[in-house]
């Protein structure tokens, strides 16, 4: 009887919690599995222009994008930039945050600095930087010029392009990210710290042995939402740059916007977006359990 009572009371719980769940199910299944759903069935059509109804050729799709030369080019492109963009924001995230940790005038204020670029709008920033690169007027060609320097065309040329994409990336997340180990760093207890001052440890020491290695759950965090993000972002090519010059700057997300409402090739827009789920699962899961082996969780 007693066993009888305890699993009827199980059974209540479970079910109140899944009725407390049931409006994130809902949006999430509308919202996320649904489309991710159909994006996969159209991915196996050929959905363009010259088929009005979608005609099914299975995997055709996907090997078109085999041979597609400026897929290739494009996954290089959002490779290498996120590459760029990931260790350096993140890298500058931390140093931010230990700096604003440690300082002892001005905290409200240094924390604010780091973390208003995060505030702007990505369409408002990108076409700030737009003006610092603009060629002889911009401020970056000014200081240039200013220094005895020749001016280059950081977004006209293929060389620099990229370069001149991340900088622009890396100014803008690193405050966000910065929060988090703020967060993180908040969360160390000074009693482990002042163990090690007792000890005479130096300070590096302190922080390669202490400090990141506890901040490894908070690293693991930020370094998944900086990969996806470099994935997802898009707003500044639009400004900017448009994917050019000659798709030197092209990112995944991009192409599939052009794809899809530029060559109205749907299709291969759902290909394409298939592509980029499966690398953003993949990509988070080796990071996931590449440092997961490597966190102090308590």
């Amino acid at each position: 009887m007693l066993g009888y009572t305890k699993s009827r009371k199980s059974w209540k719980t479970n079910v109140f919690a899944w009725l407390l769940l049931l409006p994130s199910l809902v949006f999430l299944f509308l919202f996320t599995f649904y489309p991710i759903a159909k994006t996969i069935g159209l991915s196996l059509y050929q959905a363009d222009l010259a088929t009005p109804v979608p005609q099914f050729v299975g995997l055709d799709n996907y090997t078109h994008l085999m041979d597609d030369s400026i897929f290739w080019k494009v996954m290089g492109n959002n490779l290498w930039f996120a590459l760029g963009t990931v260790p350096t924001s993140l890298a500058l995230a931390l140093l931010m945050a230990v700096f604003a940790n440690k300082a002892l005038r001005g905290t409200g204020f240094l924390r604010t600095a780091f973390f208003y670029p995060t505030l702007i709008p990505m369409i408002a920033a990108a076409n700030v930087w737009l003006f610092i690169y603009t060629p002889k007027y911009g401020l970056l060609s000014r200081f240039m010029q200013g220094i005895g320097q020749s001016d280059i065309n950081w977004l006209g040329s293929p060389e620099y392009v990229m370069w001149a994409m991340v900088a622009m990336v890396v100014w803008k997340e690193a405050g966000y990210f910065m929060i988090f180990y703020l967060a993180g760093l908040q969360n160390i207890s000074p009693e482990l710290y002042e163990s090690a001052q007792v000890d005479g440890i130096g300070r590096w020491t302190v922080f390669r042995k202490i400090t990141f290695p506890l901040l490894m759950p908070t690293t693991l965090f930020v370094s998944i939402v900086a990969l996806t993000n470099s994935f997802k972002l898009v707003d500044h090519l639009v400004i900017m740059t448009k994917g050019g010059p000659n798709n030197a700057s092209n990112l995944l997300l991009y192409y599939i916007y052009e794809t899809a409402f530029s060559f109205w090739d749907q299709g291969i827009a759902s290909t394409l977006t298939v592509v980029m789920i499966a690398v953003l699962l993949l990509v988070a899961a080796l990071n996931f359990f590449g440092l997961d082996k490597k966190i102090h969780y308590h």
